[in-house]
């Protein structure tokens, strides 16, 4: 979608498909979540080392909702570690990368933190430090950015094919 007025927020629904090309992601079912100050990422097999002198993490993804295919190994610096408190209250240090998504046309630079979200619905939530940076959110839409190919979603229902 092309950002037709750049002053103006991008109008994004309550759930978007997103990109994080930096971590190899072409597509993930994001939830945008206002009430979230950041962003996380379903994130597993993490793994912490040093590479000339700084903190790296190595993990995977699962991009697809439900699913184990198609799994993204990635290497990314660590930018932060820090106490997040989850929506049922629970407080456990995660891990901070910052990285591009890509929503609606539009790249923007943020911090996403790592965790295990198998008991969520959605492998990406992206919080409001991303979504200041030129969104805004229609809680009563989904998808204003477009869907990716058929196949794609098929692959997002645990389907292979066209």
């Amino acid at each position: 979608m092309a950002d037709d007025h750049p002053g103006r927020p991008a109008l994004a629904g309550w759930r978007e498909w997103v990109g994080m090309p930096g971590l190899g992601v072409p597509h993930v079912k994001a939830k945008l979540d206002t009430g979230a100050r950041s962003s996380a990422l379903h994130a597993f097999d993490l793994e912490e080392l040093t590479r000339d002198g700084r903190d790296w993490v190595r993990f995977s993804v699962h991009p697809w909702q439900r699913s184990d295919a198609d799994a993204v190994l990635v290497e990314h610096p660590v930018h932060d570690r820090r106490l997040v408190r989850s929506s049922t209250g629970h407080a456990q240090e995660r891990i901070v990368i910052r990285t591009a998504i890509e929503l609606l046309g539009r790249s923007v630079t943020t911090e996403v933190t790592l965790a295990r979200r198998d008991e969520m619905g959605f492998r990406l939530l992206v919080g409001r430090e991303a979504l200041r940076q030129g969104f805004a959110v229609d809680a009563a839409r989904s998808y204003l950015g477009g869907r990716p190919p058929r196949a794609v979603r098929l692959r997002n229902r645990g389907r292979a094919g066209a």
